[in-house]
């Protein structure tokens, strides 16, 4: 996701850097835009958008590894736009350097989505730094949600994305019933659409990348578990010990997943 925010960035006339540990000839033409040492990149921005993965590596990214907020001249800005849990903040509020501004702004989209500016980013944050970042927030995304106080950006987002990975299992075991019935898939999804049935997920298979995925825990379904993982948490209050049943279920059904094999009506594979 980071890769074609940044591009968009770029393409709006930001000043952009990026930041990664894979390495830089990864990133095709972005690859002069990137920086390989910590120090030296944040000494070069002001604001940083951080879409690393889960919980370990932004504390890794912004103190214990790569520590960009530990340096001499640190960035004024954190956007976090990871999905995690809201009681991340807890931890990165008190160790950031003092008069740093933290916002939560996590997206909705998928890649696709990135590259073509029409992400939905969920907001929270003081008023005042939210209103100099919103240029950069519609440089990427359609729809920018300012929901109100630092947390509610990830609070909403970890419910959304409840929301939509129950509808991942909801699809992909509709698809394999359908198979195991003898109902063409491909007739089902388009009815689906147009019906009852509709979810982001169904509507928009055909151009998610990681639409045909089985579980993995460091592909997307996995990363699924992790969101689904981060909602608990917030709910849960980090206590994981009384996970509801339904909960239970959507965890262990995601986990379940194997690799999807569906060609479109175009002939494409997904």
């Amino acid at each position: 996701m980071g890769l074609p925010m940044a591009r968009r960035l770029a393409g709006a006339g930001f000043e952009v850097w990026g930041l990664d540990v894979r390495p830089v000839n990864d990133f095709g033409k972005f690859a002069p835009r990137m920086v390989t040492d910590p120090a030296t990149f944040a000494a070069r921005v002001d604001v940083v958008i951080s879409v690393v993965r889960d919980r370990r590596q932004t504390l890794d990214m912004c103190f214990d590894v790569q520590g960009i907020f530990t340096v001499e001249t640190a960035p004024t800005t954190l956007i976090v736009s990871s999905t995690l849990s809201p009681r991340i903040l807890e931890e990165l509020r008190p160790r950031l350097p003092a008069g740093t501004h933290l916002v939560d702004a996590p997206m909705s989209g998928a890649p696709y989505r990135a590259a073509d500016g029409t992400l939905t980013f969920m907001v929270g944050g003081e008023d005042a730094v939210i209103d100099t970042l919103m240029p950069a927030f519609q440089a990427m995304g359609r729809e920018v949600h300012r929901l109100g106080e630092l947390g509610t950006g990830m609070t909403c987002k970890v419910v959304n994305n409840f929301v939509g990975a129950t509808g991942v299992l909801a699809v992909r075991r509709a698809l394999r019933s359908a198979q195991a019935l003898g109902l063409d898939r491909n007739r089902l999804l388009a009815v689906m659409r147009s019906s009852s049935g509709a979810t982001w997920y169904g509507d928009n298979i055909a151009n998610i990348d990681w639409a045909p995925q089985g579980y993995a825990p460091n592909n997307t379904i996995g990363i699924l578990e992790k969101d689904i993982l981060s909602y608990l948490d917030a709910i849960c209050d980090g206590d994981f010990d009384n996970v509801p049943a339904f909960e239970t279920a959507l965890l262990d059904g995601l986990r379940e997943l194997s690799p999807l094999d569906l060609k479109f009506d175009d002939g494409q594979d997904p």
